[in-house]
């Protein structure tokens, strides 16, 4: 699957730069030429000011995380996602720089992501390490029909809710 994406890498890449160009003709027809070349300059300058920036603080913020001894994950997660935007922004084309605003408004979503997906990837444990004790809401509901090893049928009551910090785990078969 992986191997799959980088072979159609730069198939995707031309489509970009093709729809890149196409709206840049456009802009520019719409706005002119030069305020076209002027908007897209100040977009490029904007994003690499703008990847600075986020790369200290970012690293300023693992350090501070580190030093306290809090989990650096969420902060990493956070960096990564001003990091990816402000790249996007830096990368010449009106199409990246929507895409790089975007991704810096919606930053806490794109976080969001970028833990869960850090979590299927490197699992529960690790992801604990990182990002620190998970929440997890548990509901009252039915009560839950269990069947014992002799097949008589046990009701057991619901769930009562968690209070306080939740220790993660897996469960082994």
């Amino acid at each position: 699957m992986q191997r799959r994406g980088l072979a159609l890498l730069p198939l995707g890449l031309a489509v970009l730069a093709i729809a890149e160009i196409t709206v840049f003709i456009s802009v520019a027809h719409v706005i002119g030429a030069g305020w076209a070349l002027l908007l897209l300059a100040g977009c490029e300058i904007g994003g690499m000011l703008l990847l600075r920036r986020e790369g200290i603080n970012g690293w300023r913020g693992f350090q501070a995380a580190a030093a306290e001894g809090r989990p650096p994950g969420a902060q990493v997660a956070n960096s990564l996602a001003g990091l990816a935007g402000a790249l996007l922004l830096a990368v010449p084309g009106f199409l990246t720089s929507i895409a790089g605003l975007l991704l810096l408004i919606g930053r806490p979503v794109a976080r969001r992501w970028i833990e869960r997906y850090t979590e299927r990837q490197v699992g529960a444990a690790v992801a604990g390490d990182l990002f620190g004790p998970r929440r997890v809401k548990v509901r009252r509901g039915e009560p839950v029909v269990v069947a014992e090893h002799d097949d008589t049928p046990v009701h057991t009551p619901p769930a009562a809710a968690i209070e306080g910090e939740v220790v993660e785990g897996e469960v082994v078969r």
